[in-house]
């Protein structure tokens, strides 16, 4: 994590309350995350950090409470307004086309861009951060293992040139293997300069990889802290780490 604009928030929740499906999922969070930082959202399932994910991106709205990104309110900001000021989500279940090759998956990855000549280079530098990529970019994605469709969703959001990168379950369902390629490459993702907000039900990872962490328990943040403070704590390691 290198970043030099590391002292000024990027992204601010105060006291945000949102429903999902008639159901209050989240209630009266508030957290802070700092330019260049790799944050994760820990907690069992149905805790709310899904609708948190969603809210930010501006998939739903929430009832009260503020969203500040880079000190600006993001009320009235739509989801498609939302992407191109710098927020991308990689939503649970990555969510391709799957009848779309892997390179058209990726050209709409830059749907806010017009430039062609970008765009091509753009896809180029999403290859050579997944090679795996390049060698099937006229597959269809739905043909693609779940390791694979995992790295096409992250490189259509980054297609985008995110400021902050939501990453909604990215072990979800995959090998301890292809687990660890995507991670390695989500630090890089990091290092380069992108902020990363990460949910993961796998806490001893979330907490291996990031900075920080905050953990959601029915709707509410109950701890935060430095992740190595977290990954220490008894009380995360008898909830979260099957200890």
């Amino acid at each position: 994590m290198t970043n030099n604009k590391i002292n000024h928030p990027i992204l601010e929740l105060n006291q945000i309350h949102t429903s999902y499906n008639n159901i209050k999922a989240v209630k009266g969070i508030s957290l802070t995350i700092y330019h260049g930082e790799m944050v994760c959202l820990i907690g069992a399932n149905g805790a709310g950090k899904s609708t948190t994910l969603m809210t930010i991106s501006g998939v739903l709205s929430p009832e009260s409470g503020s969203i500040k990104f880079e000190g600006k309110s993001l009320g009235s900001i739509s989801a498609s307004q939302r992407v191109q000021i710098g927020i991308s989500q990689v939503p649970e279940g990555r969510h391709i086309f799957p009848e779309m090759t892997v390179q058209e998956n990726l050209e709409l990855g830059a749907y806010i861009q017009r430039n062609s000549k970008k765009i091509a280079q753009d896809i180029e530098l999403v290859f050579s951060v997944f090679p795996r990529l390049k060698e099937r970019k006229f597959q269809r994605g739905g043909t693609l293992s779940g390791g694979e469709q995992q790295m096409l969703a992250i490189g259509r959001a980054i297609m985008s040139k995110p400021k902050l990168l939501l990453l909604d379950e990215p072990s979800l369902g995959l090998a301890p293997l292809i687990v660890e390629q995507i991670f390695e490459i989500i630090q890089k993702i990091n290092e380069n300069g992108t902020t990363v907000l990460l949910v993961e039900q796998n806490a001893n990872l979330a907490l291996t990889v990031t900075n920080r962490g905050y953990v959601m328990e029915t709707g509410h943040i109950t701890m935060e802290g430095n992740s190595k403070d977290l990954i220490a704590d008894e009380r995360i390691r008898a909830a979260y780490l099957g200890e």
